[in-house]
Formats: C-alpha cells, structure tokens, sequence
C-alpha cells in the first residue's frame, strides 16, 4: 500500500471527510469520519502535511492535529476552491485541498493561539454589543417619532428620549406605547454597562501589553486598535512590507490590468472589515484635527488640498497600516508625524 504524507481535511460540525494522498499526490483514501473519530484517525497516521480549509473551527483543530506530530496548514477558502473539480461535494472538497496545500506558490493563514482566539472573542463581542445598542437605539428613535417626540442626534441625546420614556407625566405617550418602550430602554442602559466594562478591561490590557503602549502612541490608533492589531493580525513578520499588510487589510487600489495598460480601481477591501473600518476612522479623527492646523505634516496637507476628504482618510489608514508594521517588525517607538512623514516625502 503507498504511504500516505499528504492529508486533506474538510472540517464539518458532525461529520468530516479525510482525502490521503501520496508523496506524488496520488490519491490513497477518501472516507468520511464522524467527529469523535477524528484525533484517533490522526493518532494512527504517520506524520504527514495536513491541509485545512481556514474557517472558525480550523485554528482548533491545527492544535490538535499538530501535537500529534503533524504539519497543519491552514488555507483560505478562495485559494482551494479553484482545485474543486465540478460539483461541489464534501469527496471533492477534501481532494482539492490536498492539492492546493502542496503547492509552491500558496499562501497560508497563521494558526491562532488559544490567547488570540479568546482576545478576538473579546473584540466581537463588543462589536456585536455596538450593533445591538445601535438597533436599540434606531427602534426607540423610529417609535418616539411616529409620536411627534423627536430626538438630537447621537448616542449622548438618547438619555434624553429615555427620560421622556420613564416621565410617567408626559401625556404625549400612551400607556401601552410607554409600557413597551420601556423594555428598549432598559436593554440600551444594560448594554451601555456591558459595554463600559468590556473597554475598560481592553484598555486595561493596552496598557499592560508593551508592543499595544507603541501603538497607541500613533496618531488615531487608541486601545481598541491596537488590541485589534494584535488579536486578530497573529504573524506581522509574514508581511514583507508594511504595503503587503495595506494590502491584506484592503486599503490598496484593486487592480485591472491588461496589455500593458495600467488600470487602478477603487481599494479592494479585502481582509477583515472591522479592522480597516477601524483604521479608517482613526485616520478620520487625524484629519478632523489637521484641519487648519499650522503643525499638521506636511504630507497630510498636500494630500487634504488635492484629494476628496474620505480618499485622504483611507491614504492615511493606509500609511497608518504601514507604520504599524514598521513598529512591531522592526522595534522602536514612533516618531512625529512631521518627521515621519517628511522622510518618505524625501
């Protein structure tokens, strides 16, 4: 029988398909495992190249897999789908990533640590706390107004509508309307303290960590960032410029090139949508402040004056992205902007 090095695994929630492949790539086995099976199946193995598809549970599984004595390398899902042959079923899935983890030119995603999966947990839940306060916030303003009771705008004018929700003699809300409201404004408060403990503790670790203090030393990169930065980007030294992480954060033109002519879109945001939304609105708050300020770089101004106000803001998320890779590759701490900025202008 020929001895199998290379593994494809197609990761499931119950049951999982395993496709063993030869030095030569030659198929040796496709079967189907259920999940209990799987680590045993693996114990019995030689040591092989495992390929995983990079999803949820993939870091998980990389742990297992690789304290058994195997090679795991986690792929994106973009990059196998190209080695599926015709339709799409979980035997075909598992030979296609069995071919696309040998090949030379693939890119592989970093398996997370324990740590980093429990501080990006952190980070989304949060996040899913914004949405919720913010749809809470959107259904008492639309029921409010369907009344007449019209509100500021911004979250800091709500306490207000919440006021008016709990004035039990206000007559300009019936008793049931005020029955129901109540119950939203309750969730908005509970959410509002959910929220406030969950920013204390990240900033709470910013200051604790000596790699997130450098970075929020960065114009428009505050503890959230940077713990962003750090729980959800595990390998900065796979980039090999801080242009490759702009890139893999999305902040790049997308280009279209063909027959020599040289074809620039709009950026092609790709990578992780919170992450560059982040960066994107630090660089935001960085220009707000610039405006007619006489100590703003010289880089900045030049680029305020010549380009529409949001393209300024994804160039300087761009540069920010830059700098952040230059920090933690390369050591140091961050330098003014005006100097910064003045040397690559050079």
């Amino acid at each position: 029988m020929k001895k199998v090095t290379i593994i494809g695994l197609d990761l499931a929630k119950q049951i999982f398909q395993v496709h063993g492949a030869d030095a030569d790539g030659l198929p040796v086995f496709n079967r189907r495992l259920r999940r209990a099976e799987v680590l045993r199946f693996f114990e019995k193995q030689p040591s092989c190249l495992v390929g995983i598809e990079a999803c949820g549970s993939s870091h998980y599984w990389a742990r297992e897999i690789a304290a058994l004595g195997h090679e795991v390398r986690l792929i994106p899902p973009a990059y196998v789908k190209p080695f599926v042959k015709r339709g799409k079923t979980d035997a075909a899935h598992a030979e296609a990533i069995s071919e696309a983890v040998i090949r030379k030119t693939m890119r592989f995603v970093p398996v997370k640590s324990v740590e980093q999966q429990a501080a990006a947990m952190v980070l989304k839940t949060r996040a899913l706390l914004v949405r919720q306060q913010t749809q809470m916030i959107n259904a008492l303003r639309a029921h409010l107004s369907e009344l007449g009771v019209i509100g500021g705008t911004g979250t800091a004018k709500v306490a207000g509508l919440i006021d008016i929700v709990r004035d039990e003699t206000d007559d300009r809300l019936p008793k049931a309307a005020r029955f129901a409201l109540s119950a939203i404004a309750d969730q908005i408060e509970a959410l509002a303290r959910q929220l406030d403990r969950l920013e204390k503790e990240i900033v709470a670790e910013a200051k604790r960590d000596q790699d997130m203090r450098r970075l929020t030393t960065i114009p428009g990169v505050g503890a959230i960032t940077a713990a962003s930065i750090k729980a959800l980007v595990p390998d900065l030294a796979g980039f090999k410029s801080g242009r490759h992480l702009a890139a893999w954060l999305g902040l790049t033109p997308r280009p279209h090139s063909s027959g020599g002519k040289e074809r620039l879109g709009r950026i092609s945001k790709m990578g992780n949508p919170e992450l560059r939304c982040l960066l994107v609105l630090g660089a935001t708050s960085v220009l707000r402040h610039a405006r007619g300020n006489n100590k703003a770089s010289k880089w900045l101004t030049a680029i305020m004056a010549r380009r529409p106000y949001k393209v300024a803001a994804v160039a300087l998320a761009n540069k920010m992205a830059r700098i952040i890779w230059a920090l933690l590759t390369k050591g140091g701490t961050y330098r003014k902007m005006q100097a910064a900025t003045g040397a690559a202008s050079a």
